[in-house]
């Protein structure tokens, strides 16, 4: 692998610059620490949705104001070690999130302790409605691969610079794929065909409004993992199927 100087790719001189898999021996020092963070955000975001919040001219569950950070980090993991290091990590998410789901279903059917009256309270603000559990994780699913997936081909594309286009431009496919899947499979039939093109815009204007806003910032983040790590993967060569999860065997954390 060779080392090249950096402008805008987020890095520095010298660093080790190869496709994906070449560091499969690599022992990363904050790649544990993204991991963690990216499925926090995931689980409390998936929690906060559980209200219903207006904004100004916006109406959204509360979970879209934390969400959106995924998309961050599933841009920062996917630019600084790779896309397969990223599908493990979507993967631990997507586990983390059904796992979440059932235990707070299990806690739900469970019968209440006697003199424990808040079961009404806990049905209503942690049950469990299968139609939109089903929503949020194929939307999950679909649209965090989809980011990765656009990330990874602009990054080649782009040889590396203009971050800014592939962290804007694998969000606004992304958040689409996300929103689009989450609001169908959870609204349609229910809700009007004018509300809910409304539920949509509004959530993916935001989505993606906040990622514009949060680039300097993922810049900073990109640039010292990059630093940090001494890494900067390019994925040629890199079999994207998200279902391949042979080659998630023995990726270090």
């Amino acid at each position: 692998m060779s080392s090249k100087s950096f402008d805008d790719r987020g890095g520095r001189p010298g660093l080790a610059r190869g496709r994906e898999g070449d560091l499969s021996a690599a022992s990363f020092r904050h790649l544990d620490t993204v991991t963690a963070l990216f499925v926090a955000v995931l689980l409390i975001s998936n929690v906060a949705s559980t209200k219903i919040l207006d904004l100004g001219l916006f109406t959204f569950d509360g979970g879209t104001i934390l969400f959106p950070v995924s998309y961050i980090f599933g841009d920062v993991l996917t630019e600084v070690y790779g896309y397969r290091r990223s599908r493990k990590v979507i993967w631990t998410g997507f586990s983390s999130l059904i796992l979440m789901t059932v235990v707070l279903w299990i806690v739900q059917v469970l019968p209440p302790a006697a003199g424990w009256s808040h079961q009404e309270s806990y049905v209503a603000i942690l049950g469990v409605t299968p139609r939109l559990v089903a929503a949020g994780i194929i939307g999950y699913f679909l649209g965090e691969f989809s980011n990765s997936y656009v990330l990874a081909k602009m990054k080649i594309l782009t040889a590396g610079r203009w971050l800014w286009t592939r962290t804007i431009g694998s969000t606004v496919v992304g958040e689409g794929v996300d929103t689009l899947v989450f609001v169908t499979v959870a609204f349609a039939g229910a809700l009007p065909m004018p509300l809910l093109t409304a539920v949509f815009v509004s959530n993916y204007i935001f989505k993606v409004g906040f990622e514009v806003l949060a680039t300097p910032l993922t810049y900073r983040v990109v640039r010292f993992l990059k630093q940090e790590e001494g890494i900067d993967i390019y994925d040629r060569g890199t079999n994207f199927n998200p279902f391949l999860f042979r080659e998630m065997k023995g990726l270090p954390a």
